[in-house]
């Protein structure tokens, strides 16, 4: 029986296709965000659409400007074909371009018809996908082009609607000649029943994409575009302005109403009318995030977007006191509903017997001249420079806040009237010519720049802080972005002294300049000067080893702190000892996050959580859970001792500052208690049972000595080591927790062929057994040691808890 093609769409418009540069940028895209069986969707490239225009237009007033301008043309395209392709192809796809531009040439003698012009209009999508199409092809990503006519069928009119009805049949007609290869086809276009060319106008291409996408029946349509998505402003508007992750779709139909730029309200139609996912992203930075547009339903809080638009026009209608206002009101609103014709905005003023519909200039000349051939009894009036502010999010009308905010800003203006959308997602003011860019700065400001400070607190600066300060400095602009905070270091403190400054730390400094500024201190007196902090909320990250402060997590979590931790002390100890931080910070309503204390980077914590969450029940776990010993083991062939492997670790910060932290096995023992609590098992540290490395005389010496002394090691490990090679084995250091609740660590002797012998250096592995996972364990694997993956898990965890505040 075969098995359905799972398909993506992806469509790219002109500015992702402006250059050969951008071109080649998007066959990476295609080569790492798409399969084999997937479609995309393209518009002309850069500004040749503008260009036929122009030419068209040309033709009526000046042969010889007409003439250049088609030259132009001819050499941008031929630009492209040449930087692109070479041999055959190039030499096939340049006959195809100079013989069609020759028919548009002849084209000079007589008037276009409307059809012809359409015609003509839409050769910029046939070059593009012919030449993304060969391009893929000659990278290596079997391809073809498709012309969208031959499937999408739709009558001319003012916004033209594909007949789903009619095309269904013949795109899957079409598709079933292309298996294993992308399929690129023209966007903006359809055909009539006539087999004239018939263009689908504003937006045309994102709307036929996701049209298409609903047709196809593919999972996901994404717009890759020269922006990442929707932003709670204009980007280029507002600098703060931050990408939204999630929205939903009527909130998104809503800003399509507005005639926001980045989307339009029927390429959303087939997105709500089927069950495909719509992401907008960005091609010029794919890694810079996206915008997922989703089905849910659940109530808002209030706004979300700030958006703005010049060039509105106001049709007045003036009800003479001989008539009675309420039935044409009524008679209004039914002609509006009824011709599809809803406004920006509307205003409806008994007392003054008027009312004031807002629209854009492109289409207000249509609606006035239906309006005018209603019947309804009032005089019309078109009244022109106006501009448009609105708050958009579900919630935003109830939202007492938002709502004062917004009133504020336009306190002043030369406002015309505010409406509330019927709705309830978004606020309108209708404004006489405005600055709205300095305008929507305002009110941005205003509701969403009480912007949340997060003020962070390193404890730590050693291998693993040094790099996470690195990391941060390099990741703080996207973390604000991300998240529309503000995050902020404000302390830095080691085991006796600390460096507290509310008004910031340089980042760069904090590590050279932290003997000049800290102050000595004892205790938790460090966390008496955090008490008086004057930032929204306070992240203190524990990257040490230190019992101590460990012991503090509890008065960290009264203090009002939020915790990250790498160190396994907190969540290791004894349960009584654990659950009084858990309940410390569930008292406080406070976050303690310690992804980084189990696997480094490494999901573990978080997949065992959500699997506990969704229902599962875990039964047991088993793996290598030490980078370093991974690391140690793998090497660890006879050729080199194994005390000279160990210093070698060290030297490469693969080891905890004091190695015998993990030579002792206390360090796997605690990530398998951690562990095991994470998957709501109930084990206690003693009753692991270890297997140390280090011998009795090496356990109380001081690092140095320790080293001076390490042959010891050789003594314990070199006759296992014999051992097990004489049984063609190799060892590893193995944490088990099996279903009986027995737990082990030590060193096991395995077959060369068993998955926990194949690791590469440094990797950890995690086999988690549950009801779900019973006859095959689910398997993490990865580096678990090492600065810059534990630095990464930290910056993880600031991001998991951003998103939660």
């Amino acid at each position: 029986m075969s098995h359905p093609v799972t398909r993506q769409l992806h469509k790219f418009g002109g500015s992702s296709l402006a250059d050969p540069e951008c071109y080649l940028r998007v066959a990476e895209i295609l080569r790492e965000y798409s399969s084999e069986n997937d479609l995309v969707v393209v518009s002309a490239a850069g500004k040749t659409t503008n260009c036929l225009i122009e030419w068209l237009e040309l033709l009526d007033k000046d042969g010889r400007q007409a003439h250049e301008a088609l030259q132009s043309l001819r050499s941008f395209q031929q630009g492209l074909i040449e930087s692109l392709l070479d041999g055959e192809v190039a030499d096939e796809l340049l006959t195809q371009l100079h013989l069609e531009l020759g028919v548009l040439s002849g084209m000079a003698e007589k008037p276009q018809s409307e059809a012809e012009q359409a015609k003509v209009l839409g050769h910029g999508e046939q070059w593009s996908a012919r030449l993304l199409a060969a391009l893929l092809t000659k990278q290596q990503l079997p391809a073809a082009n498709l012309d969208s006519r031959r499937f999408l069928r739709a009558e001319r009119a003012a916004q033209p609607e594909v007949d789903r009805a009619l095309s269904w049949p013949l795109l899957k007609e079409q598709l079933a000649q292309y298996s294993q290869q992308r399929v690129v086809i023209t966007g903006f276009m359809a055909q009539n029943g006539a087999g004239e060319t018939v263009l689908l106008g504003r937006n045309g291409s994102d709307y036929s994409a996701t049209v298409i996408g609903a047709l196809a029946d593919v999972d996901r349509v994404t717009i890759w575009s020269d922006v990442a998505g929707v932003y709670s402003a204009d980007p280029r508007k507002v600098a703060d302005a931050c990408l939204l992750p999630l929205l939903r779709l009527d909130e998104a139909s809503e800003l399509a109403r507005l005639a926001a730029p980045v989307l339009h309200s029927r390429t959303l139609q087939p997105v709500a009318q089927s069950a495909i996912d719509l992401t907008l992203r960005c091609s010029h930075q794919p890694e810079q995030g996206s915008t997922r547009v989703e089905r849910v339903l659940a109530s808002g809080r209030g706004a979300k977007i700030i958006t703005s638009l010049d060039e509105v026009c106001l049709i007045e209608l003036s009800v003479t006191r001989a008539h009675d206002f309420a039935p044409i009101a009524t008679d209004i609103e039914r002609f509006l509903q009824r011709t599809q014709l809803q406004p920006l905005a509307s205003s409806f003023e008994p007392d003054k017997g008027r009312v004031q519909l807002a629209y854009t200039a492109e289409v207000v000349n249509s609606v006035l001249a239906q309006l005018q051939d209603s019947g309804i009894a009032a005089e019309l009036r078109l009244r022109e420079g106006f501009s448009l502010v609105a708050a958009v999010g579900a919630g935003v009308v109830n939202n007492a806040v938002h709502c004062y905010g917004f009133y504020q800003q336009l306190k002043g203006q030369a406002l015309e009237f505010i409406a509330e959308s019927e709705s309830g997602l978004s606020l309108v003011a209708v404004l006489r010519k405005a600055d709205t860019d300095s305008l929507i700065q305002g009110i941005h400001q205003n509701l969403f720049q009480a912007q949340k400070r997060i003020g962070l607190v390193l404890c730590g600066k050693g291998n693993i802080g040094s790099r996470w300060l690195e990391l941060f400095e390099t990741e703080k602009a996207t973390l604000e972005k991300r998240h529309g905070m503000s995050f902020t270091l404000i302390g830095v403190v080691d085991s006796r002294r600390h460096w507290i400054d509310f008004d910031g730390i340089d980042v760069s400094r904090a590590q050279h300049a932290f003997d000049d500024e800290s102050v000595e201190y004892s205790g938790d007196q460090w966390l008496s000067v955090l008490a008086h902090n004057t930032y929204d909320d306070v992240i203190v990250l524990d990257v040490t080893a230190s019992s101590e402060l460990a012991a503090r997590y509890p008065q960290v979590a009264e203090s009002g702190l939020h915790l990250i931790s790498a160190n396994k002390v907190a969540g290791s100890a004894s349960g009584e000892a654990y659950h009084q931080v858990i309940d410390a910070f569930a008292k406080s309503s406070r976050f303690w996050l310690y992804n980084a204390t189990v696997g480094a980077g490494l999901p573990v914590n978080h997949t065992v959580r959500d699997l506990r969450e969704s229902g599962d029940e875990i039964i047991a776990l088993s793996g290598i859970f030490s980078g370093t010993l991974s690391w140690l083991f793998q090497q660890y062939d006879g050729s080199v001792p194994f005390s000279q492997l160990v210093e070698l670790a060290w030297q490469q910060g693969l080891t905890e500052p004091d190695p015998r932290h993990d030579l002792d096995g206390s360090d796997v023992m605690r990530k398998l208690v951690i562990l095991a609590r994470e998957s709501g098992l109930s084990l206690e540290p003693e009753q692991v049972k270890v297997e140390t490395l280090v011998p009795d005389s090496l356990a109380s010496l001081g690092v140095d000595d320790f080293f001076e002394q390490s042959v010891e090691l050789d003594e314990l490990l070199h006759e296992r080591l014999r051992k097990a090679q004489k049984e063609e084995k190799v060892l590893r250091y193995v944490a088990r927790l099996d279903r009986h609740g027995k737990a082990v660590v030590g060193i096991e002797a395995l077959s060369r062929e068993h998955a926990l012998a194949n690791l590469l250096p440094c990797d950890n592995i995690f086999a988690i057994e549950s009801r779900w996972y019973r006859d095959n364990p689910l398997v993490i694997r990865g580096p678990g040691a090492g600065r810059d993956v534990t630095a990464g898990a930290l910056l993880s965890d600031i991001n998991r808890l951003a998103a939660m505040l």
